[in-house]
């Protein structure tokens, strides 16, 4: 089992299955535990797993291993002493992949009940719209839920979507995937197609951006996020076509949090800073900056240096571009 710790994601390549396929067989990496499993997942009379002691010298570099990812997962307990070998398999092969195999089963408990051929089904069809097997650990993790999914009702709809709706071509399809793997879990009818719609009505027609940038925006709720968060904008002072122009110009807008952005970066700005909202409408992207790392430690130094400069050159400047900043406007 030593070999199981050098294994990597990327040297992960499931084979191809058919009908009479056995388990054992499907996942090379998880055959070597499946022969050893009547003796690595039994359940003592005591109620506590047994590992194999007969041959010390064979059995030592097989212990370690099994422990961390069978007898200590949350799944693993005496009381599900019946548990079948392909469950067994299926926690192993995610976890070779390099998915953390509780949090995925804990997210998403259809896994429970998912086949391993199901789910090898799922991942050659990522593998064929040219996602990397490097990339899996990352677009499990974020979303387990892709591992149930179904892939002509599911899956094929929002490839179908990036390519006649926002224009992507299919050898670029990795690049959005790994930019928001929650493309995949998002329906198209229900979410991306309204979504875009509403986009492109505020403005927002460079479909390349979109996709490559703020691909995010997609699978934000319009009713429940998008347009409070637009709403909020105009409460603070600007009217809907000066918060439409502001989103224009920086859409990350509508990706940051009312309470844990907008709501403390303005209060500095109009209460410490004692700034205008135009210099906001020029520059909005003012809250894309760290409040406590960027805006707060630049604005003191302006005030000790007694200089005046305008919001963007305060916060867009490099380090050493600021201090040469400082230091021609207060010398």
């Amino acid at each position: 089992m030593q070999h199981l710790h050098n294994i990597t994601s990327s040297q992960f390549h499931p084979p191809t299955l058919n009908t009479t396929t056995d388990t054992t067989t499907m996942f090379p990496a998880a055959r070597t535990i499946a022969l050893h499993s009547s003796s690595l997942c039994t359940v003592s009379s005591s109620d506590k797993p047994s590992f194999p002691s007969s041959n010390p010298k064979s059995n030592t570099h097989l212990s370690s291993k099994p422990k961390s990812l069978l007898q200590n997962h949350p799944l693993y307990t005496p009381t599900h002493e019946k548990i079948s070998l392909q469950f067994k398999e299926k926690i192993l092969c995610l976890e070779v992949m390099g998915v953390d195999a509780s949090k995925a089963l804990s997210q998403n408990p259809q896994l429970h009940s998912a086949t391993l051929e199901s789910i090898h089904s799922i991942i050659s069809f990522l593998l064929s719209k040219g996602i990397q097997h490097k990339d899996l650990p990352r677009i499990f993790g974020m979303c387990p839920k892709i591992l149930t999914s179904g892939i002509k009702n599911d899956l094929e709809p929002v490839f179908d979507f990036l390519m006649q709706d926002l224009k992507v071509p299919d050898h670029s399809f990795r690049k959005v995937i790994k930019k928001c793997p929650r493309l995949l879990t998002s329906s198209v009818i229900d979410q991306l197609k309204p979504a875009l719609f509403y986009l492109k009505r505020l403005g927002l027609r460079d479909l390349e951006a979109l996709a490559y940038q703020d691909c995010v925006l997609l699978v934000s709720n319009v009713e429940r996020t998008l347009i409070p968060k637009l709403k909020h904008l105009e409460s603070i002072g600007f009217s809907k076509e000066e918060t439409r122009c502001m989103v224009l110009r920086c859409p990350a807008l509508l990706t940051f949090s009312i309470e844990n952005n907008f709501q403390p970066k303005f209060e500095y700005f109009s209460l410490e800073m004692r700034r205008k909202l135009e210099e906001l409408k020029e520059f909005p992207q003012y809250f894309s900056f760290s409040l406590e790392n960027r805006i707060k430690p630049r604005y003191m130094e302006v005030v000790q240096s007694e200089v005046n400069l305008p919001l963007s050159l305060m916060l867009k400047s490099t380090d050493d571009e600021f201090r040469e900043l400082i230091k021609k406007r207060g010398g």
